[in-house]
């Protein structure tokens, strides 16, 4: 059976990757911030969030000793951090400063690869942080990437739905190009290896925009060459599947769906056994944990769910627990907050550290209106909260509130390709695309003007007002 063990809930915006070390659960986020975890407890480490990305981050890994954490990003670098202090170890800039959508490290934590945007690869050398190799496939987008568990060959899924082998001299052992019709997702190798006379055999999970969660075989012969074969098509999920992660044991196989399911696998045979609908949108990340029976989920609805799961899992079995934290924010989550009451605005309070004021604020009548429109001067004057410091966390979270509930169910065409929040003055690039002003100037200056959404070189810098844009976000927020 499996049971949720806690729903982690700090990020402002949707969560694109989680992965584990030993003791360690690391996330990312569109909010441009890592946050990592004590697996003991699930408590917040000292030195997090991280917060070195200039936009959203995509990806995350930690090498195999749990020592350093590497991320990518839109901003177009890898960072590596230290686990110990949480300090930054190396920026790593690719090659045609492309946004990075992924980045593997090797289990033996000697070689790291990140792929762009542009469909570059580049293999850099862990140890030393130093640039080795690039290749990859032109006109498309390189969005996943998985280390063999030898560490001498690595797989790359792009957009145009292809899955490519490769070894460490950047030369291409396999191409199966039609792996996923509309794209690849996500791709990982299972943990073992099975050897036997002259062949060595891998297995690997791929899913992909076709709705389909796929495990292949890959033989690798003494002579070098090496031949990809489809061994099951599993088709437990009604929409595009958008991660999937092995066991640390290859036993088990997760994946998470846009239809908002995570759905287990027995690895041996693709046979259905756990279906779990706990998060309320897209589910976009998924990670085992090495050493204990636990399952990490990310959701665009901005959570990560920890599950535990039981010994010797069998059938198929529907799973929608829920602690009673998780009901109450969820519940007061799907208000606006200006339609919250005080009893909201005094759980939100506690909540978030400040159960000293829930009488104050009750005395004041402050409901999710006031709360909003709270300023420096009336917690200072007619709140009489004379902490400065106390002052300025409100606010803060006031902020957080706001941004948290415009980003809450907002159409995806009204946020920005780069920020990813909504738009105050979208404007039209020369790629045909739409972001938000200040977004788009700020890349221009400092991206040497290429699309952020293609990589090609802009034509023009000219930035062309999309009212009709702009007038739809108002009636959109008009209506909320």
């Amino acid at each position: 059976m499996t049971s949720l063990v806690c729903t982690l809930q700090h990020h402002q915006d949707d969560v694109n990757w989680c992965a584990f070390s030993a003791k360690l659960l690391a996330t990312c986020s569109g909010d441009k911030t890592l946050r990592i975890y004590n697996t003991n407890n699930f408590s917040e480490l000292a030195f997090s969030p991280l917060s070195g990305h200039g936009y959203g981050v995509h990806c995350c890994c930690f090498s195999a000793c749990g020592q350093f954490l590497a991320s990518c990003s839109t901003d177009a670098t890898t960072v590596v951090w230290s686990m110990v202090t949480g300090e930054i170890e190396a920026v790593l800039e690719h090659p045609g400063r492309s946004p990075v959508r992924i980045c593997a490290l090797s289990p033996d934590s000697l070689h790291l690869v990140s792929g762009a945007a542009d469909g570059t690869l580049a293999l850099w050398d862990f140890p030393s942080k130093q640039l080795q190799r690039t290749g990859g496939v032109t006109e498309t987008t390189v969005v996943a990437c998985s280390f063999s568990p030898c560490s001498q060959m690595f797989m790359s899924g792009s957009t145009y739905g292809d899955l490519r082998l490769w070894d460490l001299n950047m030369n291409q052992l396999v191409a199966e190009k039609n792996a996923h019709d509309l794209g690849v997702s996500c791709c990982t190798f299972a943990p073992n290896i099975f050897s036997g006379g002259q062949v060595v055999q891998f297995q690997l999970a791929s899913c992909g925009q076709d709705s389909l969660l796929k495990i292949w075989t890959i033989n690798k012969f003494s002579s070098g060459g090496c031949k990809m074969q489809l061994l099951h098509t599993l088709t437990g999920q009604s929409a595009p599947v958008l991660s999937c992660a092995y066991s640390s044991d290859g036993q088990l196989l997760v994946s998470g769906s846009v239809d908002k399911s995570v759905t287990i696998y027995d690895a041996n045979n693709g046979r259905l056994l756990y279906t779990l609908t706990q998060h309320e949108r897209y589910v976009t990340a998924c990670s085992f944990s090495p050493t204990s029976q636990l399952l990490a989920t990310g959701s665009m609805d901005k959570t990560v769910n920890i599950w535990k799961l039981s010994d010797g899992c069998s059938g198929h079995k529907e799973s929608t627990q829920t602690s009673n934290e998780g009901r109450t924010s969820a519940g007061r989550s799907k208000l606006l907050v200006s339609d919250w009451s005080e009893d909201d605005v005094s759980q939100w309070l506690a909540e978030e550290g400040l159960g000293g004021l829930v009488d104050t604020f009750k005395a004041n009548n402050i409901d999710g209106t006031e709360l909003l429109g709270l300023t420096k001067e009336t917690l200072a004057s007619e709140l009489h909260i004379e902490s400065v410091g106390v002052r300025n966390k409100i606010l803060r979270k006031v902020e957080e509130l706001k941004s948290d509930s415009v980003c809450s169910g907002t159409p995806d065409e009204f946020l920005c390709p780069i920020t990813r929040e909504l738009m105050r003055e979208p404007v039209i690039a020369a790629d045909g695309y739409s972001y938000e002003r200040e977004a788009i100037e700020s890349w221009i200056n400092t991206k040497n003007r290429s699309s952020p959404m293609t990589n090609l070189p802009l034509l023009t810098t000219l930035l062309t007002p999309n009212h009709t844009l702009k007038m739809a976000i108002g009636r959109w927020k008009t209506s909320q």
